[in-house]
């Protein structure tokens, strides 16, 4: 007897029932999308029932417009970060040959340049060796001599400088760096599906659906956000020379404000292991840090051997506060107060969280792509679509006759299913998407046309319709999951391995071979079904 059970049926609509639901807001777009942007605002909500679902289909750039930038990353610059570390691991080495050549000051130079002078010239060639062995060997590199820095001598004038080696290893790495943290940053504002790629050597491209100006994306994403924590020398004023190894910033609160800093940090962002928006014992918006193991040990000893002394928090080279520690402050946590708004505060503690990026980026190519073109790209998906499914309607129908038309149900079902779950699960949408829902139209019959060919072949040799109905789902099973199982482990590929409009297919592709075996396995059964009990026919056509 042809059957299903009552508790199967009921998950089978149960599920229908629910997609339906979830894709149902996006027959109305124009509607929920208004309804959901009054919430959002705080408004009275209009044009949408509140009981019923509101997720909508998350369109890409290609579809529904943003920003689309090209940006180049000044990769020179970590040169002169390097530069500036290394000099005082340098200036120690020396010191500790004291005897052997004197004095060791550091002079002008370009930035990506260390250039050392000492006092004794007859130490010269020893304070070369000492600085060759500070040299490290390239791990990118397997070649025997390959390290990251040379040293050249000119009587009692050192140079130091990165090897040709490591600046390639430098420019990938901070171009590996730059493009994660670009992508944390925008990901931290809750942005879906943005396309963030490298081009070339030293160029990212940077796609944003649903923004609504590039300079947007610029302003989070074009902040260094480099924190670091200097001692103060003293106030200045703007035209005051600084030291040897000493820096001039301005104060960002107050005009006209310089303070002179100790050019070598204490502690600097890149140990911030946490950085939350709060507020201080005044009420007014503020940042909480908290630096990892070896920030705080350094945050730790310096508070306690500085106590009644300034020190300044500087970001991207203004300083923010410039307190005076009070007492010692273990435990590495702080807050960082100002003149912040409370949008403001929440911006820094983003750009902490995420990361300094590494070097500074410009912007080569800025455009903001307005949804006129996706309206059409849109529209032609549309119509493709109709096309593709009417066709598909129609050779099922008068192949399979009322068969092909329950067949037909499952398939306006199964395109209810894949924007339900795309609306669930908030993947997004793009061009390429659309052609995996048209092909998905296509190959959503095919499990159906396995088992109606079974079927006329089971009613010949089966013994009544109903028992030609079961071993036609039965025996067709196989040849169903093997068929499918190919097609999806090549979606799960192409979602793996590719990128922005690849990604787009690949989840359109994938979630149309679920829910098709889904509607040919049990939604077009149930409604087989549901028909032969009602009519209980003594012969069927297929």
């Amino acid at each position: 007897m042809l059957n299903i059970s009552p508790f199967r049926q009921a998950l089978i609509w149960l599920t229908v029932t629910v997609g339906l639901l979830l894709a149902l807001p996006n027959l109305f777009y124009d509607r929920v999308e208004t309804y959901n942007d009054a919430v959002a605002t705080g408004e009275d909500a209009t044009g949408w029932p509140s009981f019923l679902p509101s997720n909508l289909v998350n369109l890409g750039l290609d579809l529904r417009g943003g920003a689309h930038l090209l940006a180049e990353v000044n990769t020179p610059d970590v040169y002169a970060s390097i530069m500036d570390a290394t000099w005082p691991e340098v200036r120690d080495a020396l010191a500790a040959e004291r005897d052997t050549v004197g004095f060791v000051t550091r002079e002008d130079s370009p930035d990506d340049i260390l250039v050392v002078r000492i006092s004794e010239p007859a130490g010269a060639a020893r304070a070369a060796e000492i600085v060759r062995g500070l040299a490290r060997p390239i791990q990118t590199l397997t070649g025997a001599g390959s390290t990251d820095i040379e040293v050249s001598t000119s009587g009692p004038v050192l140079t130091i400088q990165l090897s040709d080696a490591e600046k390639q290893a430098v420019d990938d790495r901070t171009m590996q760096q730059s493009l994660e943290i670009i992508r944390r940053r925008i990901d931290e504002v809750g942005t879906r599906e943005p396309t963030i790629q490298r081009q070339g050597t030293d160029r990212i491209l940077i796609q944003v659906p649903g923004v609504g100006s590039s300079a947007e994306i610029i302003e989070l994403i074009g902040t260094t956000a480099q924190l670091t924590f200097q001692q103060v020398i003293g106030p200045a004023g703007a035209d005051a020379t600084p030291g040897v190894g000493q820096e001039i910033l301005p104060s960002i609160d107050e005009p006209g404000v310089f303070y002179i800093l100790d050019s070598v940090p204490v502690v600097t962002g890149e140990e911030l292991v946490d950085a939350q928006p709060a507020f201080d014992q005044n009420g007014r918006p503020a940042v909480n840090f908290r630096f990892n193991v070896s920030g705080a040990r350094k945050f730790g000893d310096y508070t306690l051997d500085h106590i009644g002394t300034q020190f300044a928090i500087v970001l991207d080279s203004e300083v923010i506060s410039a307190p005076v520690i009070q007492s010692h402050i273990p435990g590495g946590s702080g807050i960082i107060t100002g003149n912040f708004t409370v949008e403001e505060s929440t911006n820094l503690a983003v750009l902490l969280r995420a990361g300094a990026l590494p070097a500074s980026l410009e912007f080569l190519e800025e455009r903001t792509i307005g949804p006129q073109l996706g309206q059409d790209s849109i529209d032609a998906g549309q119509r493709a679509a109709m096309v593709g499914g009417l066709l598909v309607i129609v050779f099922m129908g008068m192949t399979y006759g009322l068969f092909g038309i329950f067949a037909n149900i499952a398939l306006i079902v199964n395109l209810g299913l894949i924007f339900g779950v795309l609306s669930l699960i908030g993947a997004t949408l793009t061009l390429p998407g659309i052609a995996g829902i048209v092909l998905t139209v296509g190959m959503a019959v095919d499990a159906n046309v396995l088992v109606f060919e079974r079927i006329r072949e089971e009613l010949k040799t089966a013994k009544g319709p109903a028992r030609a109905i079961e071993l036609g789902y039965e025996r067709a099973l196989s040849a169903i999951i093997d068929a499918n199982i190919t097609t999806l482990i090549t979606a799960g590929i192409l979602y793996w391995l590719g990128s922005g409009p690849v990604r787009g297919f690949a989840v359109t592709l994938g979630l149309g071979i679920i829910t098709s075996v889904f509607t040919a396995i049990f939604v077009t059964r149930a409604l087989i079904v549901l028909w032969f009990s009602r009519k209980r026919p003594k012969t069927i056509e297929v």
